[in-house]
């Protein structure tokens, strides 16, 4: 029996974590799960919020992912997420800069489709934030 299970988690723009590691805590669509070493093979979609990274029965590592899907396999764990933000690399100043410039994005909204995207940027800078 393995002791540790590989874990790559990967966005859109780079591999954002590769390591060997204990345990990870997944947040699913169909509510959280814990991926340990010889965890059964399966595939699951993804809901925002945090992948917890964890190590002697605490999180040593916490990742935001706003949707994607998590793959299960005998050689460990992928995610491919969407969006994925490192937490402890995360800055809240940066974060409230950026709620501000979607916020402005919303009131400019000429239509629609601008106010609905602008919206769902809101939306996913205030859950990061909630998570760091």
């Amino acid at each position: 029996m393995a002791d540790k299970v590989q874990f790559d988690l990967v966005s859109p723009e780079k591999l954002l974590f590769s390591a060997e590691v204990e345990t990870v805590v997944v947040p699913g669509a169909e509510g959280d799960f814990a991926v340990l070493p010889d965890h059964a093979p399966f595939i699951s979609l993804l809901r925002a919020g945090v992948v917890e990274v964890q190590a002697g029965g605490k999180t040593v590592n916490r990742l935001f992912v706003r949707s994607g899907f998590a793959q299960v396999t005998p050689d460990g764990l992928t995610i491919l997420a969407e969006e994925a933000i490192d937490l402890a690399s995360a800055s809240k100043a940066d974060l409230a800069a950026k709620l501000k410039d979607a916020e402005a994005d919303l009131a400019a909204a000429a239509d629609d489709q601008q106010r609905t995207r602008a919206e769902m940027e809101i939306a996913a800078i205030r859950e990061v934030l909630e998570a760091a």
